[in-house]
């Protein structure tokens, strides 16, 4: 007879954890959910308060017996499902099941597979916390609303196996405007003048680009305005009217939250959002090392969250300061979005003395990849700043202004180890300027016209597609993932050389949206409110 049952959500830590905790401590997992809604009928009574009818999940009958047993037996039940909503709303269910005396069940969480985070979650119980379990509860409620009545008008307008969803509905219209924006979009004519200049002394050339005239900033949109500008420098002398030097900071971004390692990983690895959070989940659960067993190398991958824990702070600055040294560490606290949860930090190393390249042989190739993006990322958020060193300089021509900038870098903090996947190019295309002098006359040695047509908008890939969810606040980061891989396996959508395309299911189904089920819907609402 086990002192102490702890359930898991998840058989592949059920070892490690219990070799964590010892002693005569039985370790068991749900295999995820074991009550959901029937898939036969609504299984919500939308007459009354929306009540949801929960049934035992078909096939997880031994199982649940077996549980049962083992909750019978023990002392106390620890209920360690994963610290999300969806874990939450896990171990009530398991909870409601097991219809244990309520001060034998508890509830434990913990953001990171280590010795000291299990055994301090274990001393530190909790309730179940029911506002998460509602607030599962609302969200699973209004998937089962929406897909069940949008579904079937699908099937029968289009085709049979179709579905639509809350968050999946929106994800596809979100594509359907954009190709439709693309489709739509009518190119405009505008050109750009670009003088190739040489200091005298030197003989050095740099570039500039063409801004106005008479100080104000002016567009040219036809061959004849830009000739007639061309006209007017024949004989323009080139002079350097202003150099501005100044000192730029650049900060580190923030650790990974769930949807921003989605959008790095996609843009560095070219990993796929389903592919990403299936690796990290592996990471998480921990990886087999000799001597050490099963460790988890990365906290909890589903979070909104960039706080960090002082113990993690700590051991980052000693980790940093003895690699690189004290000025390439700063301590630093990055603000969490307002409408976080909040509920666990963001992702990042269990261990900093861990680097990627001491465990890669025992990492696979993907693992590898993920692992080395996340400890990059969360080291570089508490190093120091990058300093550059930048020059703007105005040169004038006959009274038409062009313009030039560079800067070069004095010191790289925290570039030293990582840079964003869409910065680093920006970086490199920006050289320092020559030592220049205002009032210097420079030679002009080309005048570069060239024509240009404005471009419609990218279509999304999967990584901007996640960007756009999120700044509108739809769905949750643990849904991008299986909604994107939703909408792709139904055909509603199709990815060419990354980018997401609307397939011809788009157009019905839009028709059947936009049009009957409006009609459908506005109906049911003003016959509830005549009630």
């Amino acid at each position: 007879m086990a002192d102490k049952l702890v359930i898991l959500e998840s058989p592949a830590r059920a070892n490690t954890i219990k070799k964590f905790l010892g002693g005569s401590t039985k370790v068991v997992a749900s295999m995820g959910h074991i009550r959901d809604l029937p898939k036969s009928k609504m299984g919500i009574d939308i007459e009354h308060d929306f009540e949801p009818e929960y049934i035992n999940i078909r096939g997880k009958g031994d199982l649940i017996k077996s549980l049962k047993k083992d909750a019978k037996q023990a002392k106390k039940i620890y209920i360690a499902t994963d610290p999300d909503r969806e874990g939450e709303a896990i171990a009530w269910h398991l909870a409601t099941l097991l219809n244990e005396e309520k001060n034998k069940i508890t509830r434990v969480t913990f953001n990171e597979i280590t010795k000291n985070a299990v055994q301090k979650a274990i001393k530190e119980p909790r309730d179940i916390d029911l506002n998460l379990v509602d607030a599962q509860q609302a969200r699973r409620v209004l998937d089962r609303i929406v897909g069940y009545k949008m579904s079937p008008v699908l099937w029968k307008k289009v085709r049979r196996g179709l579905s639509a969803g809350r968050v999946q509905s929106v994800a596809v219209k979100l594509i359907v405007d954009r190709e439709e924006e693309i489709e739509n979009f009518k190119p405009e004519e505008y050109w750009n003048l670009y003088a190739n200049l040489q200091d005298k002394d030197s003989k050095k050339e740099f570039e500039a680009r063409f801004h106005g005239k008479n100080g104000k900033k002016q567009e040219v949109h036809s061959e004849e305005e830009m000739n007639n500008i061309l006209k007017d420098l024949k004989q323009a002398k080139y002079i350097i009217q202003e150099v501005k030097k100044g000192e730029k900071k650049r900060n580190p971004a923030p650790p990974f939250t769930t949807s921003t390692m989605q959008q790095e990983a996609s843009r560095k690895l070219g990993f796929t959002l389903k592919k990403t959070m299936s690796v990290a989940q592996g990471l998480y659960e921990g990886v087999k090392m000799p001597e050490k067993g099963t460790v988890g190398l990365i906290t909890y991958m589903r979070t909104d969250s960039t706080r960090i824990s002082e113990e993690a702070r700590a051991a980052a600055k000693s980790h940093i300061v003895a690699t690189y040294g004290e000025k390439y560490y700063e301590n630093r606290y990055y603000k969490t979005s307002k409408d976080a949860q909040d509920a666990h930090e963001g992702i990042r190393p269990t261990y900093a003395d861990l680097e990627p390249e001491s465990i890669k042989d025992y990492l696979n190739k993907d693992q590898y990849k993920l692992y080395k993006l996340i400890y990059n990322r969360f080291m570089a958020s508490q190093m120091s700043a990058a300093i550059y060193d930048t020059m703007a300089v105005s040169i004038d021509a006959n009274n038409y202004t062009f313009k030039a900038n560079g800067q070069t870098i004095r010191f790289k903090g925290f570039m030293t180890l990582y840079v964003e996947g869409t910065d680093m190019q920006e970086q490199e295309e920006q050289g320092m300027l020559l030592d220049l002098k205002e009032k210097q006359e420079l030679v002009l040695k080309k005048l570069n016209p060239k024509q240009s047509f404005t471009e419609p908008p990218p279509r999304y890939t999967e990584a901007s597609l996640v960007k756009a969810l999120e700044e509108k606040e739809i769905g949750r980061p643990s849904t991008y993932s299986p909604t994107i891989t939703t909408i792709l396996e139904r055909r509603y959508i199709e990815k060419i050389q990354k980018q997401l395309h609307p397939t011809e299911l788009r157009k019905n189904c839009k028709q059947i949206t936009n049009r009957k089920l409006h009609r459908r819907y506005q109906r049911r609402i003003h016959s509830k409110n005549r009630k």
